[in-house]
């Protein structure tokens, strides 16, 4: 099972696969960058050899980074859409450096514009940020949101329009998170509505497309569109809704992520919780 959490980099991308083996993790998300700042120092050749030194003993087997919050491939001010593009666009070469597959990118917030507009324009930022990274192994994966304010990709509608409309759809991938999908008003918390939702995902979407799960419980309640985190069994998904998540054989090739408050202790007791959920599939 490739189970794990979002783990800290202080210190250099190297240190994040050992940040993954002492909370047992066999997956792990990172930040190649701050993703608070647009600027960032390039990656050397010699900081993505260690990182690949480190990942080869740690016992971690998936990687995955989160790209920037900065970003907004729908922004309708255009020196902010030209940052958000080409940060991107430095995202996927540094994951490519690192031999990291996929970058987790939230779609944007259309501020305005309308989601038919902003559909369009977070289609036409991935077409440019593709045509820049043509020949990398990395690509982006669209984060279903909550759909807090004007942010986008809150339905898998919206999420399948955007793959419907970029040239190279192939590069693009699917990250579903499970707070997310619970405040965008997909009811996972029963077996009917867990069912309901991945059945409507591969439908729309494709569960081929889908390349990592976030897990993460929800402070807020269902269909609220606020994207507040609560720790695993302590907010209004409960542990039942992720024994499904972590039983379903459809799933068992994906990456699953915490995201969950820290620190590194909190996550490793959080891993072996949800490993305690496996064979433990509930109904009803």
């Amino acid at each position: 099972m490739l189970l794990g959490a979002h783990v800290p980099t202080s210190g250099g991308v190297a240190m994040a696969p050992g940040n993954g083996r002492s909370i047992e993790a066999t997956a792990i998300q990172i930040f190649t960058r701050s993703q608070r700042q647009w600027k960032a120092k390039p990656m050397s050749g010699q900081e993505s050899g260690a990182f690949r030194s480190a990942l080869g003993g740690s016992g971690v087997k998936a990687v995955l980074a989160h790209a920037s919050y900065l970003i907004n491939l729908s922004s309708v001010v255009p020196q902010f859409l030209a940052l958000s593009r080409k940060t991107l666009a430095e995202e996927l070469r540094r994951c490519h450096a690192l031999g990291i597959p996929h970058a987790v990118v939230h779609p944007g917030a259309h501020m305005g514009a309308g989601d038919e507009q902003g559909l369009a324009a977070v289609a036409r930022s991935l077409d440019d940020v593709l045509r820049r990274t043509r020949g990398s192994s990395a690509g982006p994966l669209l984060e279903v949101t909550a759909g807090q304010g004007s942010c986008l990709g809150h339905s898998f509608e919206q999420v399948a329009e955007i793959l419907a409309r970029v040239k190279e759809p192939r590069r693009v991938g699917v990250c579903l998170d499970t707070c997310h999908l619970f405040a965008a008003g997909y009811d996972i918390t029963t077996e009917s509505g867990y069912e309901r939702t991945l059945e409507r995902f591969d439908k729309v979407v494709g569960l081929r497309k889908l390349k990592a799960i976030h897990l993460n419980d929800s402070q807020k309640p269902l269909g609220s569109r606020v994207d507040r985190h609560a720790h695993i069994g302590e907010g209004f998904l409960g542990l039942t809704t992720f024994a499904r998540f972590l039983n379903d054989a459809r799933l068992a090739r994906v990456p699953m992520v915490v995201e969950t408050p820290g620190p590194i202790e909190v996550w490793k007791k959080e891993i072996a919780l949800l490993r305690g959920l496996v064979g433990r599939r509930p109904r009803g």
